[in-house]
Order: structure tokens, then C-alpha cells, then sequence
């Protein structure tokens, strides 16, 4: 079956030195507001991914802290490279909706995992797919909780 290409990409750099940072830059590349949280991948396959991001002055929101925006956009990247590592290249995936919820100051920089339970079956019909997000600083302390639902439908030959 054929890989997705971003997923075939990170395959391919993900062991070499400084292959994760090229990645994550290339990502930021096709997707370039990702870019304001300067994010970097340290994990993706079927079913996971982790994406860190540093704390600086642009993602400070009025209180110095790391801006609730800027969390919501690191989620979307971790559930947005999971997606690409788990949909086969038979189906496409798009964003439908997010719900969050800030649960400590973000006085750090930050860590987004999102995970599947288990992965899904991928047939004819579509599907709604809920995508867990956990953003924790760098103590481990979670900070924000996130479910992105991907709407999930099998590509029109």
C-alpha cells in the first residue's frame, strides 16, 4: 500500500542528525502559520505524534504566558501529523471541529501528544474520528486539553 508522503518523509529523516528539526521545518514550510509556535516533531507513527515548542516572546499572550492560541495551533499540529501518519493514502482527512479546555497556566514551553486509542478501520464510509490532545509544560503539568474531530472519508477514484 503507498505511504503518505509526509509520513514517508519523516520516515526517512527522523534517524538522521538533525533529520526531526529539517522535518519540522519542512512542515512549517507547507503549513506556514505552524511556524509561530516554532514547533519541533519528536515522534510520529500510526496513531501518535509529539510535538514540542519553546516558550518566546511571540507566543506570550498579555500575562507573559504561553498564549491560549498558540496552544490550540500546537494541538492542531500533533492531531494534524497523526493524521497523516494513520489515514492511508486511499482516504483524506479534514479538521471539524475542536473543543478545549485550559486547565493551568502554560508558564513553560510546551509538549502536545495527541494519540488514538486504537486505530480505526478505514472503509467506504465516512466517519468522524476524534483525536485526544494533551499539552503538558515542561514539568509534565498538563496545561490544555483538546479533542480535534477529523471528518474521514475513503478518496473518489
Amino acid at each position: 500500500m503507498a505511504q503518505n508522503p509526509t509520513y514517508a518523509m519523516w520516515q526517512k529523516l527522523a534517524a538522521k542528525p538533525g533529520g526531526k528539526q529539517l522535518f519540522s521545518s519542512a512542515m512549517c514550510l507547507r503549513v506556514p502559520y505552524f511556524r509561530t509556535v516554532l514547533p519541533s516533531v519528536r515522534d510520529l507513527r500510526a496513531g501518535r505524534c509529539e510535538v514540542t515548542a519553546p516558550k518566546w516572546w511571540g507566543v506570550y499572550n498579555h500575562i507573559g504566558t504561553f498564549h491560549a492560541i498558540a496552544a490550540c495551533n500546537l494541538a492542531e499540529i500533533a492531531m494534524g501529523m497523526l493524521a497523516e501518519a494513520t489515514v492511508p493514502m486511499t482516504h483524506r482527512w479534514l479538521p471539524k471541529g475542536m473543543s478545549v479546555e485550559y486547565v493551568a497556566k502554560a508558564e513553560t514551553g510546551l509538549r502536545a501528544v495527541a494519540e488514538l486509542p486504537e486505530l480505526p478501520e478505514f472503509g467506504d464510509d465516512g466517519f468522524e474520528l476524534p483525536v485526544p490532545v494533551m499539552i503538558t509544560d515542561t514539568h509534565g503539568k498538563p496545561v490544555v486539553t483538546a479533542v480535534i474531530t477529523i471528518w474521514v472519508t475513503r478518496k473518489k477514484d
